[in-house]
């Protein structure tokens, strides 16, 4: 059993992290045709769930359809409302056998609904149904990754109970392939100047339509060789380079305008879960300072297992 907050090798790990990424890549094509648009495109997210990534239902005829890449078992699972459930393993298949795969899978389901098309956020967008380029693949590297992504998750969904204003779920973008929890002032952003590889500008615009204050994790690349936790807010506030945020080995990263935090410097502590607490809070607080958010509307308590808020309490102050 892989154990909480795992071991991260990026340069080892690369060939199976950029399999898998191709893969969900794949898999995340389902809700962009099926579901209608939700705000800053949060129904093409991908949820963290025990066994692998999910995507989240869509119409098909007389029912819905789910698709949950299996990462205990390496396999990929398509179940629907109507009793339909089936898969096949992922052993490093090419993305274009993965995808003929999962395609017939759909229609066997009764799931009239295309994934066709190619990668997103990625210089090299080769299509589908065209890219035949070996895939390297290990098991134990699959569910370490996983396990890696849930403890993070966990954290992720613990600060965003901490605030009764807009925020997204913690949930994982396949373009990117980060997981980020995003918490939103409410007042309208300046235009977003777009410029990401294979992403339209007005998608990019609408998912920056509002001041947000951001904050992920992702496995490595873009400059930083190993996995990490990172946070920004758009637009940057003024000083916010200069802030100083929690805990000590967190570091500003000039290159990409955010801070970024070492996922080792997260296992390695003594208490993971508050190291990652500490720099999600303290990030937060330097954007929403920065840029005047009116911090005392929008923030709650952190929920309690069991026990909803006490709202009487609250106004009280």
């Amino acid at each position: 059993m892989t154990q909480r907050w795992p071991a991260l090798d990026f340069a080892a790990d690369q060939p199976v992290i950029e399999s898998l990424h191709a893969y969900l890549q794949v898999v995340g094509k389902l809700p962009t045709r099926a579901l209608p648009w939700c705000n800053h495109s949060w129904h093409l997210a991908l949820r963290v769930v025990p066994r692998g990534f999910r995507s989240y239902p869509v119409e098909m005829p007389g029912g819905e359809v789910e698709v949950t890449f299996d990462c205990l078992s390496s396999a990929v699972a398509v179940e629907t409302s109507t009793g339909f459930a089936d898969g096949f393993e992922v052993t490093g298949q090419t993305v274009q056998r993965f995808h003929e795969q999962l395609a017939e899978l759909l229609r066997l389901a009764g799931a009239d609904t295309s994934i066709s098309g190619a990668p997103n956020e990625v210089e090299d967008a080769i299509p589908f149904a065209q890219d035949t380029r070996g895939r390297a693949w290990d098991e134990a590297t699959l569910a370490r990754i996983h396990r890696a992504f849930s403890d993070a998750n966990r954290v992720f969904e613990r600060f965003r109970s901490g605030f009764v204003g807009k925020s997204s779920p913690s949930h994982l973008f396949w373009g990117s392939f980060d997981l980020a929890v995003t918490r939103f002032s409410g007042r309208e952003a300046p235009l977003h100047p777009g410029g990401f590889p294979n992403l339209p500008d007005h998608v990019t615009r609408e998912a920056y339509s509002h001041e947000v204050a951001s904050a992920g994790f992702w496995l490595g690349g873009g400059g930083v060789d190993e996995a990490a936790f990172y946070a920004y807010g758009y637009p940057t506030p003024e000083g916010f380079s200069e802030a100083e945020v929690k805990p000590e080995e967190a570091y500003w990263l000039a290159d990409l305008g955010e801070f970024v935090l070492p996922y080792e410097a997260v296992r390695n502590s003594d208490d993971p879960e508050a190291a990652l607490m500490a720099f999600l809070e303290s990030t937060y607080a330097a954007v929403a300072d920065g840029g005047g958010w009116p911090r005392e509307k929008l923030e709650i308590p952190r929920g309690a297992f069991g026990k909803p808020y006490d709202v009487e309490a609250l106004r009280r102050g």
